[in-house]
Formats: structure tokens, sequence, C-alpha cells
């Protein structure tokens, strides 16, 4: 990493956060279902591993122009909320902008014989290696941050060249923590609503891959991180869900990075405990901790809406 390169990450200047709620949830709920118009896409598909594709919407503008990588979270997918309106911003500043579906997620499990986890970095790592013609920015929102956030401190010294810069927003860089906070009565609902979607994506790859899949632990899952611990964890090879947070949170990751990186993190994030913000010394990071904005939400009270759109944007605009 450059100086001039780390000089110019160090003296971008974000915009003042004006939230339009200060209740978390409420915050967390609305940016949820936030009205947001943009065009569907090309759909292009990305071969990652044998036998394993991923789907992105792609949005090709100016020839030339940098491209901005967006990863959803958990249970999320190339249309979640965030996704659009990252998407929208990015277009109108004149990024070139792909909407990555993480494996499995959007209608995809057809097209892989396996399931998807918290920090699984390969697909990622593989599709920026076939943009490589490009000036790339990798936005990740939530578990994808954290994945975007692991993939730079795996890459550690030597990032590839074309990618610039990485922007996480309300990501869980501590996995056990953020499912032990999940698992808090006041985030019932939530975690029930994660569970069900999981549980649906578990037979639905049942259904597609005969006798590869064990629908029997989900008699034992009451929690996400019973989810882990029985169906995530055996099935990528970890000892048990604390094994996988172990070897998957971006936390233990963060001070081999060298890559400019954005952390957006609301103090007040329902998910997300103030004690994962503490970072490690490390001139790469960048650190924007609002006291509100809820979880992958920063709606504000004056336009542009998304706040935290527009400081990736500014982030990224000052490393083109």
């Amino acid at each position: 990493m450059g100086t001039a390169v780390l000089s110019a990450a160090r003296s971008v200047e974000f915009d003042p956060y004006t939230p339009l709620f200060t209740h978390p949830d409420l915050s967390t709920i609305v940016g949820r279902y936030w009205p947001v118009r943009l065009e569907p896409g090309e759909p292009r598909l990305f071969s990652t591993e044998p036998g394993v594709q991923v789907l992105a919407r792609c949005h090709w503008g100016r020839r030339g122009a940098p491209v901005m990588v967006l990863v959803h979270g958990l249970e999320g997918s190339s249309d979640s909320t965030y996704m659009l309106w990252m998407a929208r911003a990015a277009l109108e500043a004149g990024f070139q902008v792909v909407r990555l579906n993480v494996r499995n997620c959007g209608g995809t499990e057809h097209l892989a014989p396996t399931l998807y986890h918290s920090g699984l970095t390969a697909d990622l790592r593989a599709v920026l290696g076939q943009l490589r013609d490009y000036q790339v920015f990798v936005v990740g929102f939530s578990m994808g941050g954290n994945q975007a956030l692991k993939l730079a401190g795996e890459w550690g010294p030597a990032p590839p060249p074309h990618v610039a810069g990485v922007c996480a927003i309300s990501a869980p860089i501590d996995l056990a923590a953020c499912a032990r906070r999940l698992a808090e009565p006041r985030n019932l609902i939530y975690e029930h609503r994660f569970l069900r979607q999981l549980r649906a994506r578990l037979r639905r790859k049942a259904r597609l891959f005969p006798g590869r899949f064990s629908l029997e632990p989900l008699a034992r899952v009451r929690s996400i991180i019973d989810f882990d611990h029985f169906i995530t964890a055996p099935a990528f090879g970890f000892r048990d869900a604390w094994d996988y947070y172990e070897h998957c949170s971006a936390r233990r990751f963060l001070g081999a990075v060298r890559v400019p990186a954005l952390l957006i993190q609301a103090r007040d994030d329902p998910f997300v405990p103030f004690s994962c913000c503490q970072l490690p010394e490390n001139p790469a990071l960048r650190l924007l901790m609002p006291e509100h904005g809820g979880h992958v939400s920063f709606l504000s009270r004056t336009p542009p809406r998304f706040w935290a759109a527009r400081q990736v944007v500014r982030f990224c605009r000052a490393l083109t």
C-alpha cells in the first residue's frame, strides 16, 4: 500500500449523520423496507470452484470506469434493499456495479452442491479475479462485510493490484459475540426470522441434492448458534460452532489488511456489540461509528436518504 494511497484514504472528509430514527430497531426495520428503484441489471454467472457458480446482477457503464462489487448479508440477495440503494448511489457517481449473490442465495441453490457460511471467501476471491481488467472496490454488508474484510486480511501484504479498496457496513467481525447478541431476548424476532429462512434453504438443498444433506439435525436447532453447531460447522469441517466462529471472524484478520478499508458501524446496532469495534492499530483501517443507524440502515433525516452509501462513494472516489 503506497503512501499516497494511504494518505488519500485517511484524508477523506465524511458527512455528518443526522438520523431519521434514533431507535435501533425502527431504523433497522424501516431501512429494510424503504422503497428503492433500480434496473434489474445484466445477469452473469461466475464459476468459482468445480461445480459451483454464483449469480451476479451487473450494471455496466462507461468503459474503463471503476467497478463496485456489492456483497449482501445473511439470507439476503442481490435484491436486498441495501444492495439496491448502494448500487444506485454508485451508478449515479459514475461507478459500474456488480451485485453479487453469495453462494446459494438469490434463488441459486441449484448452482452449488454445498452450503455457505460467514467466512466463505472463495467465491468472492474468484469473482474478483475474473474482474482483474477493472479497478475494483468491494462493498460488503453485514455478513458480506465480514467476508470482504476477512479476504482483505487473507491477502495480507500482497492484495491484487486491481482491488483499490474495501468497505464494510455493519459487519459482524466477531461472529461469536454477534451470535450471542442475536440470541438475546430482545433479538428473538430477528433470530427466528433468520432461522426460518435457513431451515427453508436447507430443505431446498436436500430436495435438489438427494442424500447429501440430512434434515435430522434441524430438530435440535433452537438458535443461530445451534444451526451453526449442528449444520454449518460439520458441513465445512469445523469442530463446532465456536471453532467456526474463531476461524471465520474477520476480526482476527484485520491486522493483516493492507488495502484501504472503511468500516461503518452504528453504536446502537442491535446485532453487533460495541466491543466488536475495537480495531487493531493498522493505518489501512478507517472506522466511522455514529451513535445511531441500526443494522445496515443509516437512514438520514434529509436527502440523500442513505447516509452510508454516500460515505462509501466518497471513500472510493478518493482512491480512484
